[in-house]
């Protein structure tokens, strides 16, 4: 079981075992928003609601400058496995400008690509084949990709994500 764990101003910060939450609750650094119904935690001497969502008492500064690491399953992910040509199902990444003309490893620079059109493109630029992509290649935003984890999200989780996007 994971639980939520939302800064002091709502946003979305972690996800962490049930456990984890119930120490930060009882060590009141946390309050307990949304709970699991009808699944306590029993303790020796008393039985405690099990946190899906806590909430810290202290707001927690995070650094702006932190940037999501690009990778292959992220690139896939961002692009919703479309391929950013065709548009059809995407199962591989492509460097728009080929990395043998100086093209880099980045979120700018890397597409989701379908096996056919990442064959035919091959070494060449879009503008070369005379396609066009689909979409912009931009770095990714929002709790989703801040917070890890949140592929697999509880329903009681939603609300909580959907003020943070």
């Amino acid at each position: 079981m994971r639980t939520l764990v939302l800064n002091a101003g709502y946003e979305p910060l972690a996800i962490v075992s049930f456990k984890r939450a119930l120490v930060l609750v009882m060590n009141e650094k946390a309050t307990v928003i949304e709970r699991v119904e009808g699944d306590p935690v029993w303790a020796s001497r008393d039985v405690f609601d099990r946190p899906a969502v806590i909430l810290l008492t202290r707001y927690v500064r995070i650094p702006n400058g932190r940037r999501v690491p690009v990778t292959r399953r992220g690139v896939l992910r961002r692009d919703g496995h479309r391929c950013a040509y065709c548009g059809k199902s995407a199962s591989t990444i492509d460097h728009v400008l080929p990395r043998s003309r100086g093209g880099a490893d980045s979120w700018e620079n890397l597409v989701a690509a379908c096996l056919r059109c990442n064959n035919m493109k091959g070494d060449r630029t879009p503008q070369e084949m005379r396609w066009e992509l689909r979409w912009l290649p931009m770095p990714p935003s929002g709790a989703q990709w801040r917070v890890r984890g949140t592929e697999r999200t509880e329903p009681a989780w939603e609300p909580y994500l959907a003020l943070a996007a």
